[in-house]
């Protein structure tokens, strides 16, 4: 109750000009019903920096940092509909969402999207301020995650939901077939763990969408489910195809969209003609056995692989009469043996002192016989038949396209998440859509870099009060 009324106080003596943010870190808790570490704990936190809202530095198209618990209604839509395909029980997307601060906080006042039920189906998505179309210019995604109670199984990736040739996004009906432009972001299960960044491409010949997978991340990723910290995903897509996706500033995946997705923007030009069949007489072996060969007239196909060595001789000092196992004569009954329950105790057996050279029946020990030639088999040869590996004809693919562009994607207009998560807690934080790097740069410089000092700082001086 001290604790709380000193957080107040503080609060009320900056708004009144008493008392400035560095004099807030002189101040003590003293909490007489607390134990030496809870004292050391809260004596810390009156160390914390008050939370200040970023402001974006330049043009975005989206911007969320959580100002106030309110913004769940006013900015986001949870989503009612329900997930096809699965158990009537679990099919609602009724996970619960909330803006809260996180369990350890190193900013006060710093409010994120929580992810709030284990093992329930979540949707909740947000309107851009104005759509994304890709007219040349780069787009920049970028959100913080923290996963407060590490990461079983489930995903924190965001869903940049595509715009409706006609109509508009129903949010409250978002759902795991609500078409998407670009999805990105980290996701694990067990021990599979994955950073995404898949975007829907239009074939011009079909007009069907296919899902275009970029290659995986080489850097292990394990740390970031586990670690309980605070991350920042970015992905950066220019319009010369080329991506980069950063993980806390750092590069960790790179490519192009015309080579490294899966499976590949552009179909091949021809394929196998599925109608196409082997010909009956379309002989593959590449080797077959001489139809000429005879079995020579010395070959003798009853002499065993194994023979006695007729040179072997059974050692001096081999004992015959003795046994290789002997009861250990030092060896006592136990004192709570009981033979009833036990049955009769026997005592544990040793190797024989005396079997030095060998004990037991002696036999004569078996070599290769130099006779043995094994079942006849005519040699191999050429087959003058031989045609080669059998393959159907290539015909011209019919859904053929080349695509040099699919930086030109469908313009975005709403940011969504739709997740699965066998672990609650899951804290969502500063998203930001531009297409300009400074700015996004500019956003987390003033929101996730801050963030980010000050849990390495409050974790190294957690470490050093209980290490003292």
């Amino acid at each position: 109750m001290k604790l709380w009324c000193l957080h107040l106080s503080a609060v009320f003596l900056i708004l009144c000009g008493s008392i400035s943010f560095a004099e807030i870190d002189d101040l003590e808790v003293e909490e007489d019903t607390a134990d030496e570490d809870e004292v050391k704990v809260a004596k810390l936190k009156t160390d914390q920096k008050y939370y200040i809202p970023p402001m974006p530095s330049g043009d975005v198209f989206f911007v969320e940092s959580f100002e106030t618990d309110r913004d769940l209604d006013k900015s986001w839509v949870q989503s009612a509909a329900k997930k096809d395909g699965v158990d009537e029980n679990i099919a609602k997307y009724d996970g619960k969402w909330a803006i809260e601060e996180p369990i350890e906080q190193p900013l006060r006042g710093d409010l994120g999207l929580v992810l709030k039920s284990k093992a329930k189906h979540h949707a909740i998505s947000a309107l851009l301020h104005k759509p994304y179309e890709f007219i040349g210019n780069p787009l920049i995604v970028q959100y913080e995650v923290k996963f407060q109670n590490g990461l079983e199984c489930g995903g924190a990736y965001v869903k940049l939901l595509s715009k409706p040739d006609a109509g508009k996004l129903n949010l409250k009906e978002f759902n795991d077939k609500t078409p998407y432009t670009i999805m990105f972001g980290p996701d694990k299960c067990g021990n599979d763990a994955k950073l995404h960044f898949i975007f829907r491409h239009k074939n011009p010949v079909t007009g069907v969408f296919e899902e275009k997978h970029a290659k995986r991340p080489t850097v292990n990723l394990d740390k970031k489910f586990t670690d309980k910290q605070t991350h920042l995903y970015t992905l950066i897509l220019n319009s010369d195809n080329s991506f980069q996706i950063f993980i806390d500033h750092v590069l960790v995946n790179s490519g192009n969209l015309l080579e490294d997705m899966t499976p590949a923007v552009n179909p091949a030009e021809e394929i196998d003609d599925i109608n196409d069949e082997k010909p009956d007489d379309w002989d593959e072996m590449e080797k077959i056995r001489d139809p000429a060969a005879v079995k020579p007239e010395d070959w003798d196909e009853s002499e065993p692989t194994k023979i006695e060595d007729s040179n072997a001789s059974k050692p001096d000092g081999w004992l015959e009469d003795e046994d290789e196992l002997i009861p250990d004569p030092s060896a006592e009954k136990p004192d709570d043996w009981d033979e009833e329950m036990d049955g009769e105790w026997e005592p544990a057996m040793i190797s024989n002192p005396n079997c030095n050279v060998g004990c037991g029946e002696w036999k004569v020990p078996m070599i290769d016989n130099p006779k043995f030639k094994g079942k006849w088999q005519a040699p191999l040869i050429n087959n003058p038949n031989y045609k080669g590996k059998w393959k159907p004809r290539t015909i011209k693919n019919p859904e053929h396209f080349f695509d040099d562009y699919p930086y030109k994607m469908t313009t975005i207009e709403a940011v969504g998440l739709e997740l699965w998560s066998m672990t609650e807690n899951i804290v969502f934080d500063n998203f930001i859509i531009t297409d300009s790097k400074a700015t996004a740069e500019s956003w987390a410089t003033d929101s996730f870099d801050i963030k980010k000092s000050e849990e390495e700082a409050e974790a190294a001086k957690v470490i050093s009060s209980f290490s003292l």
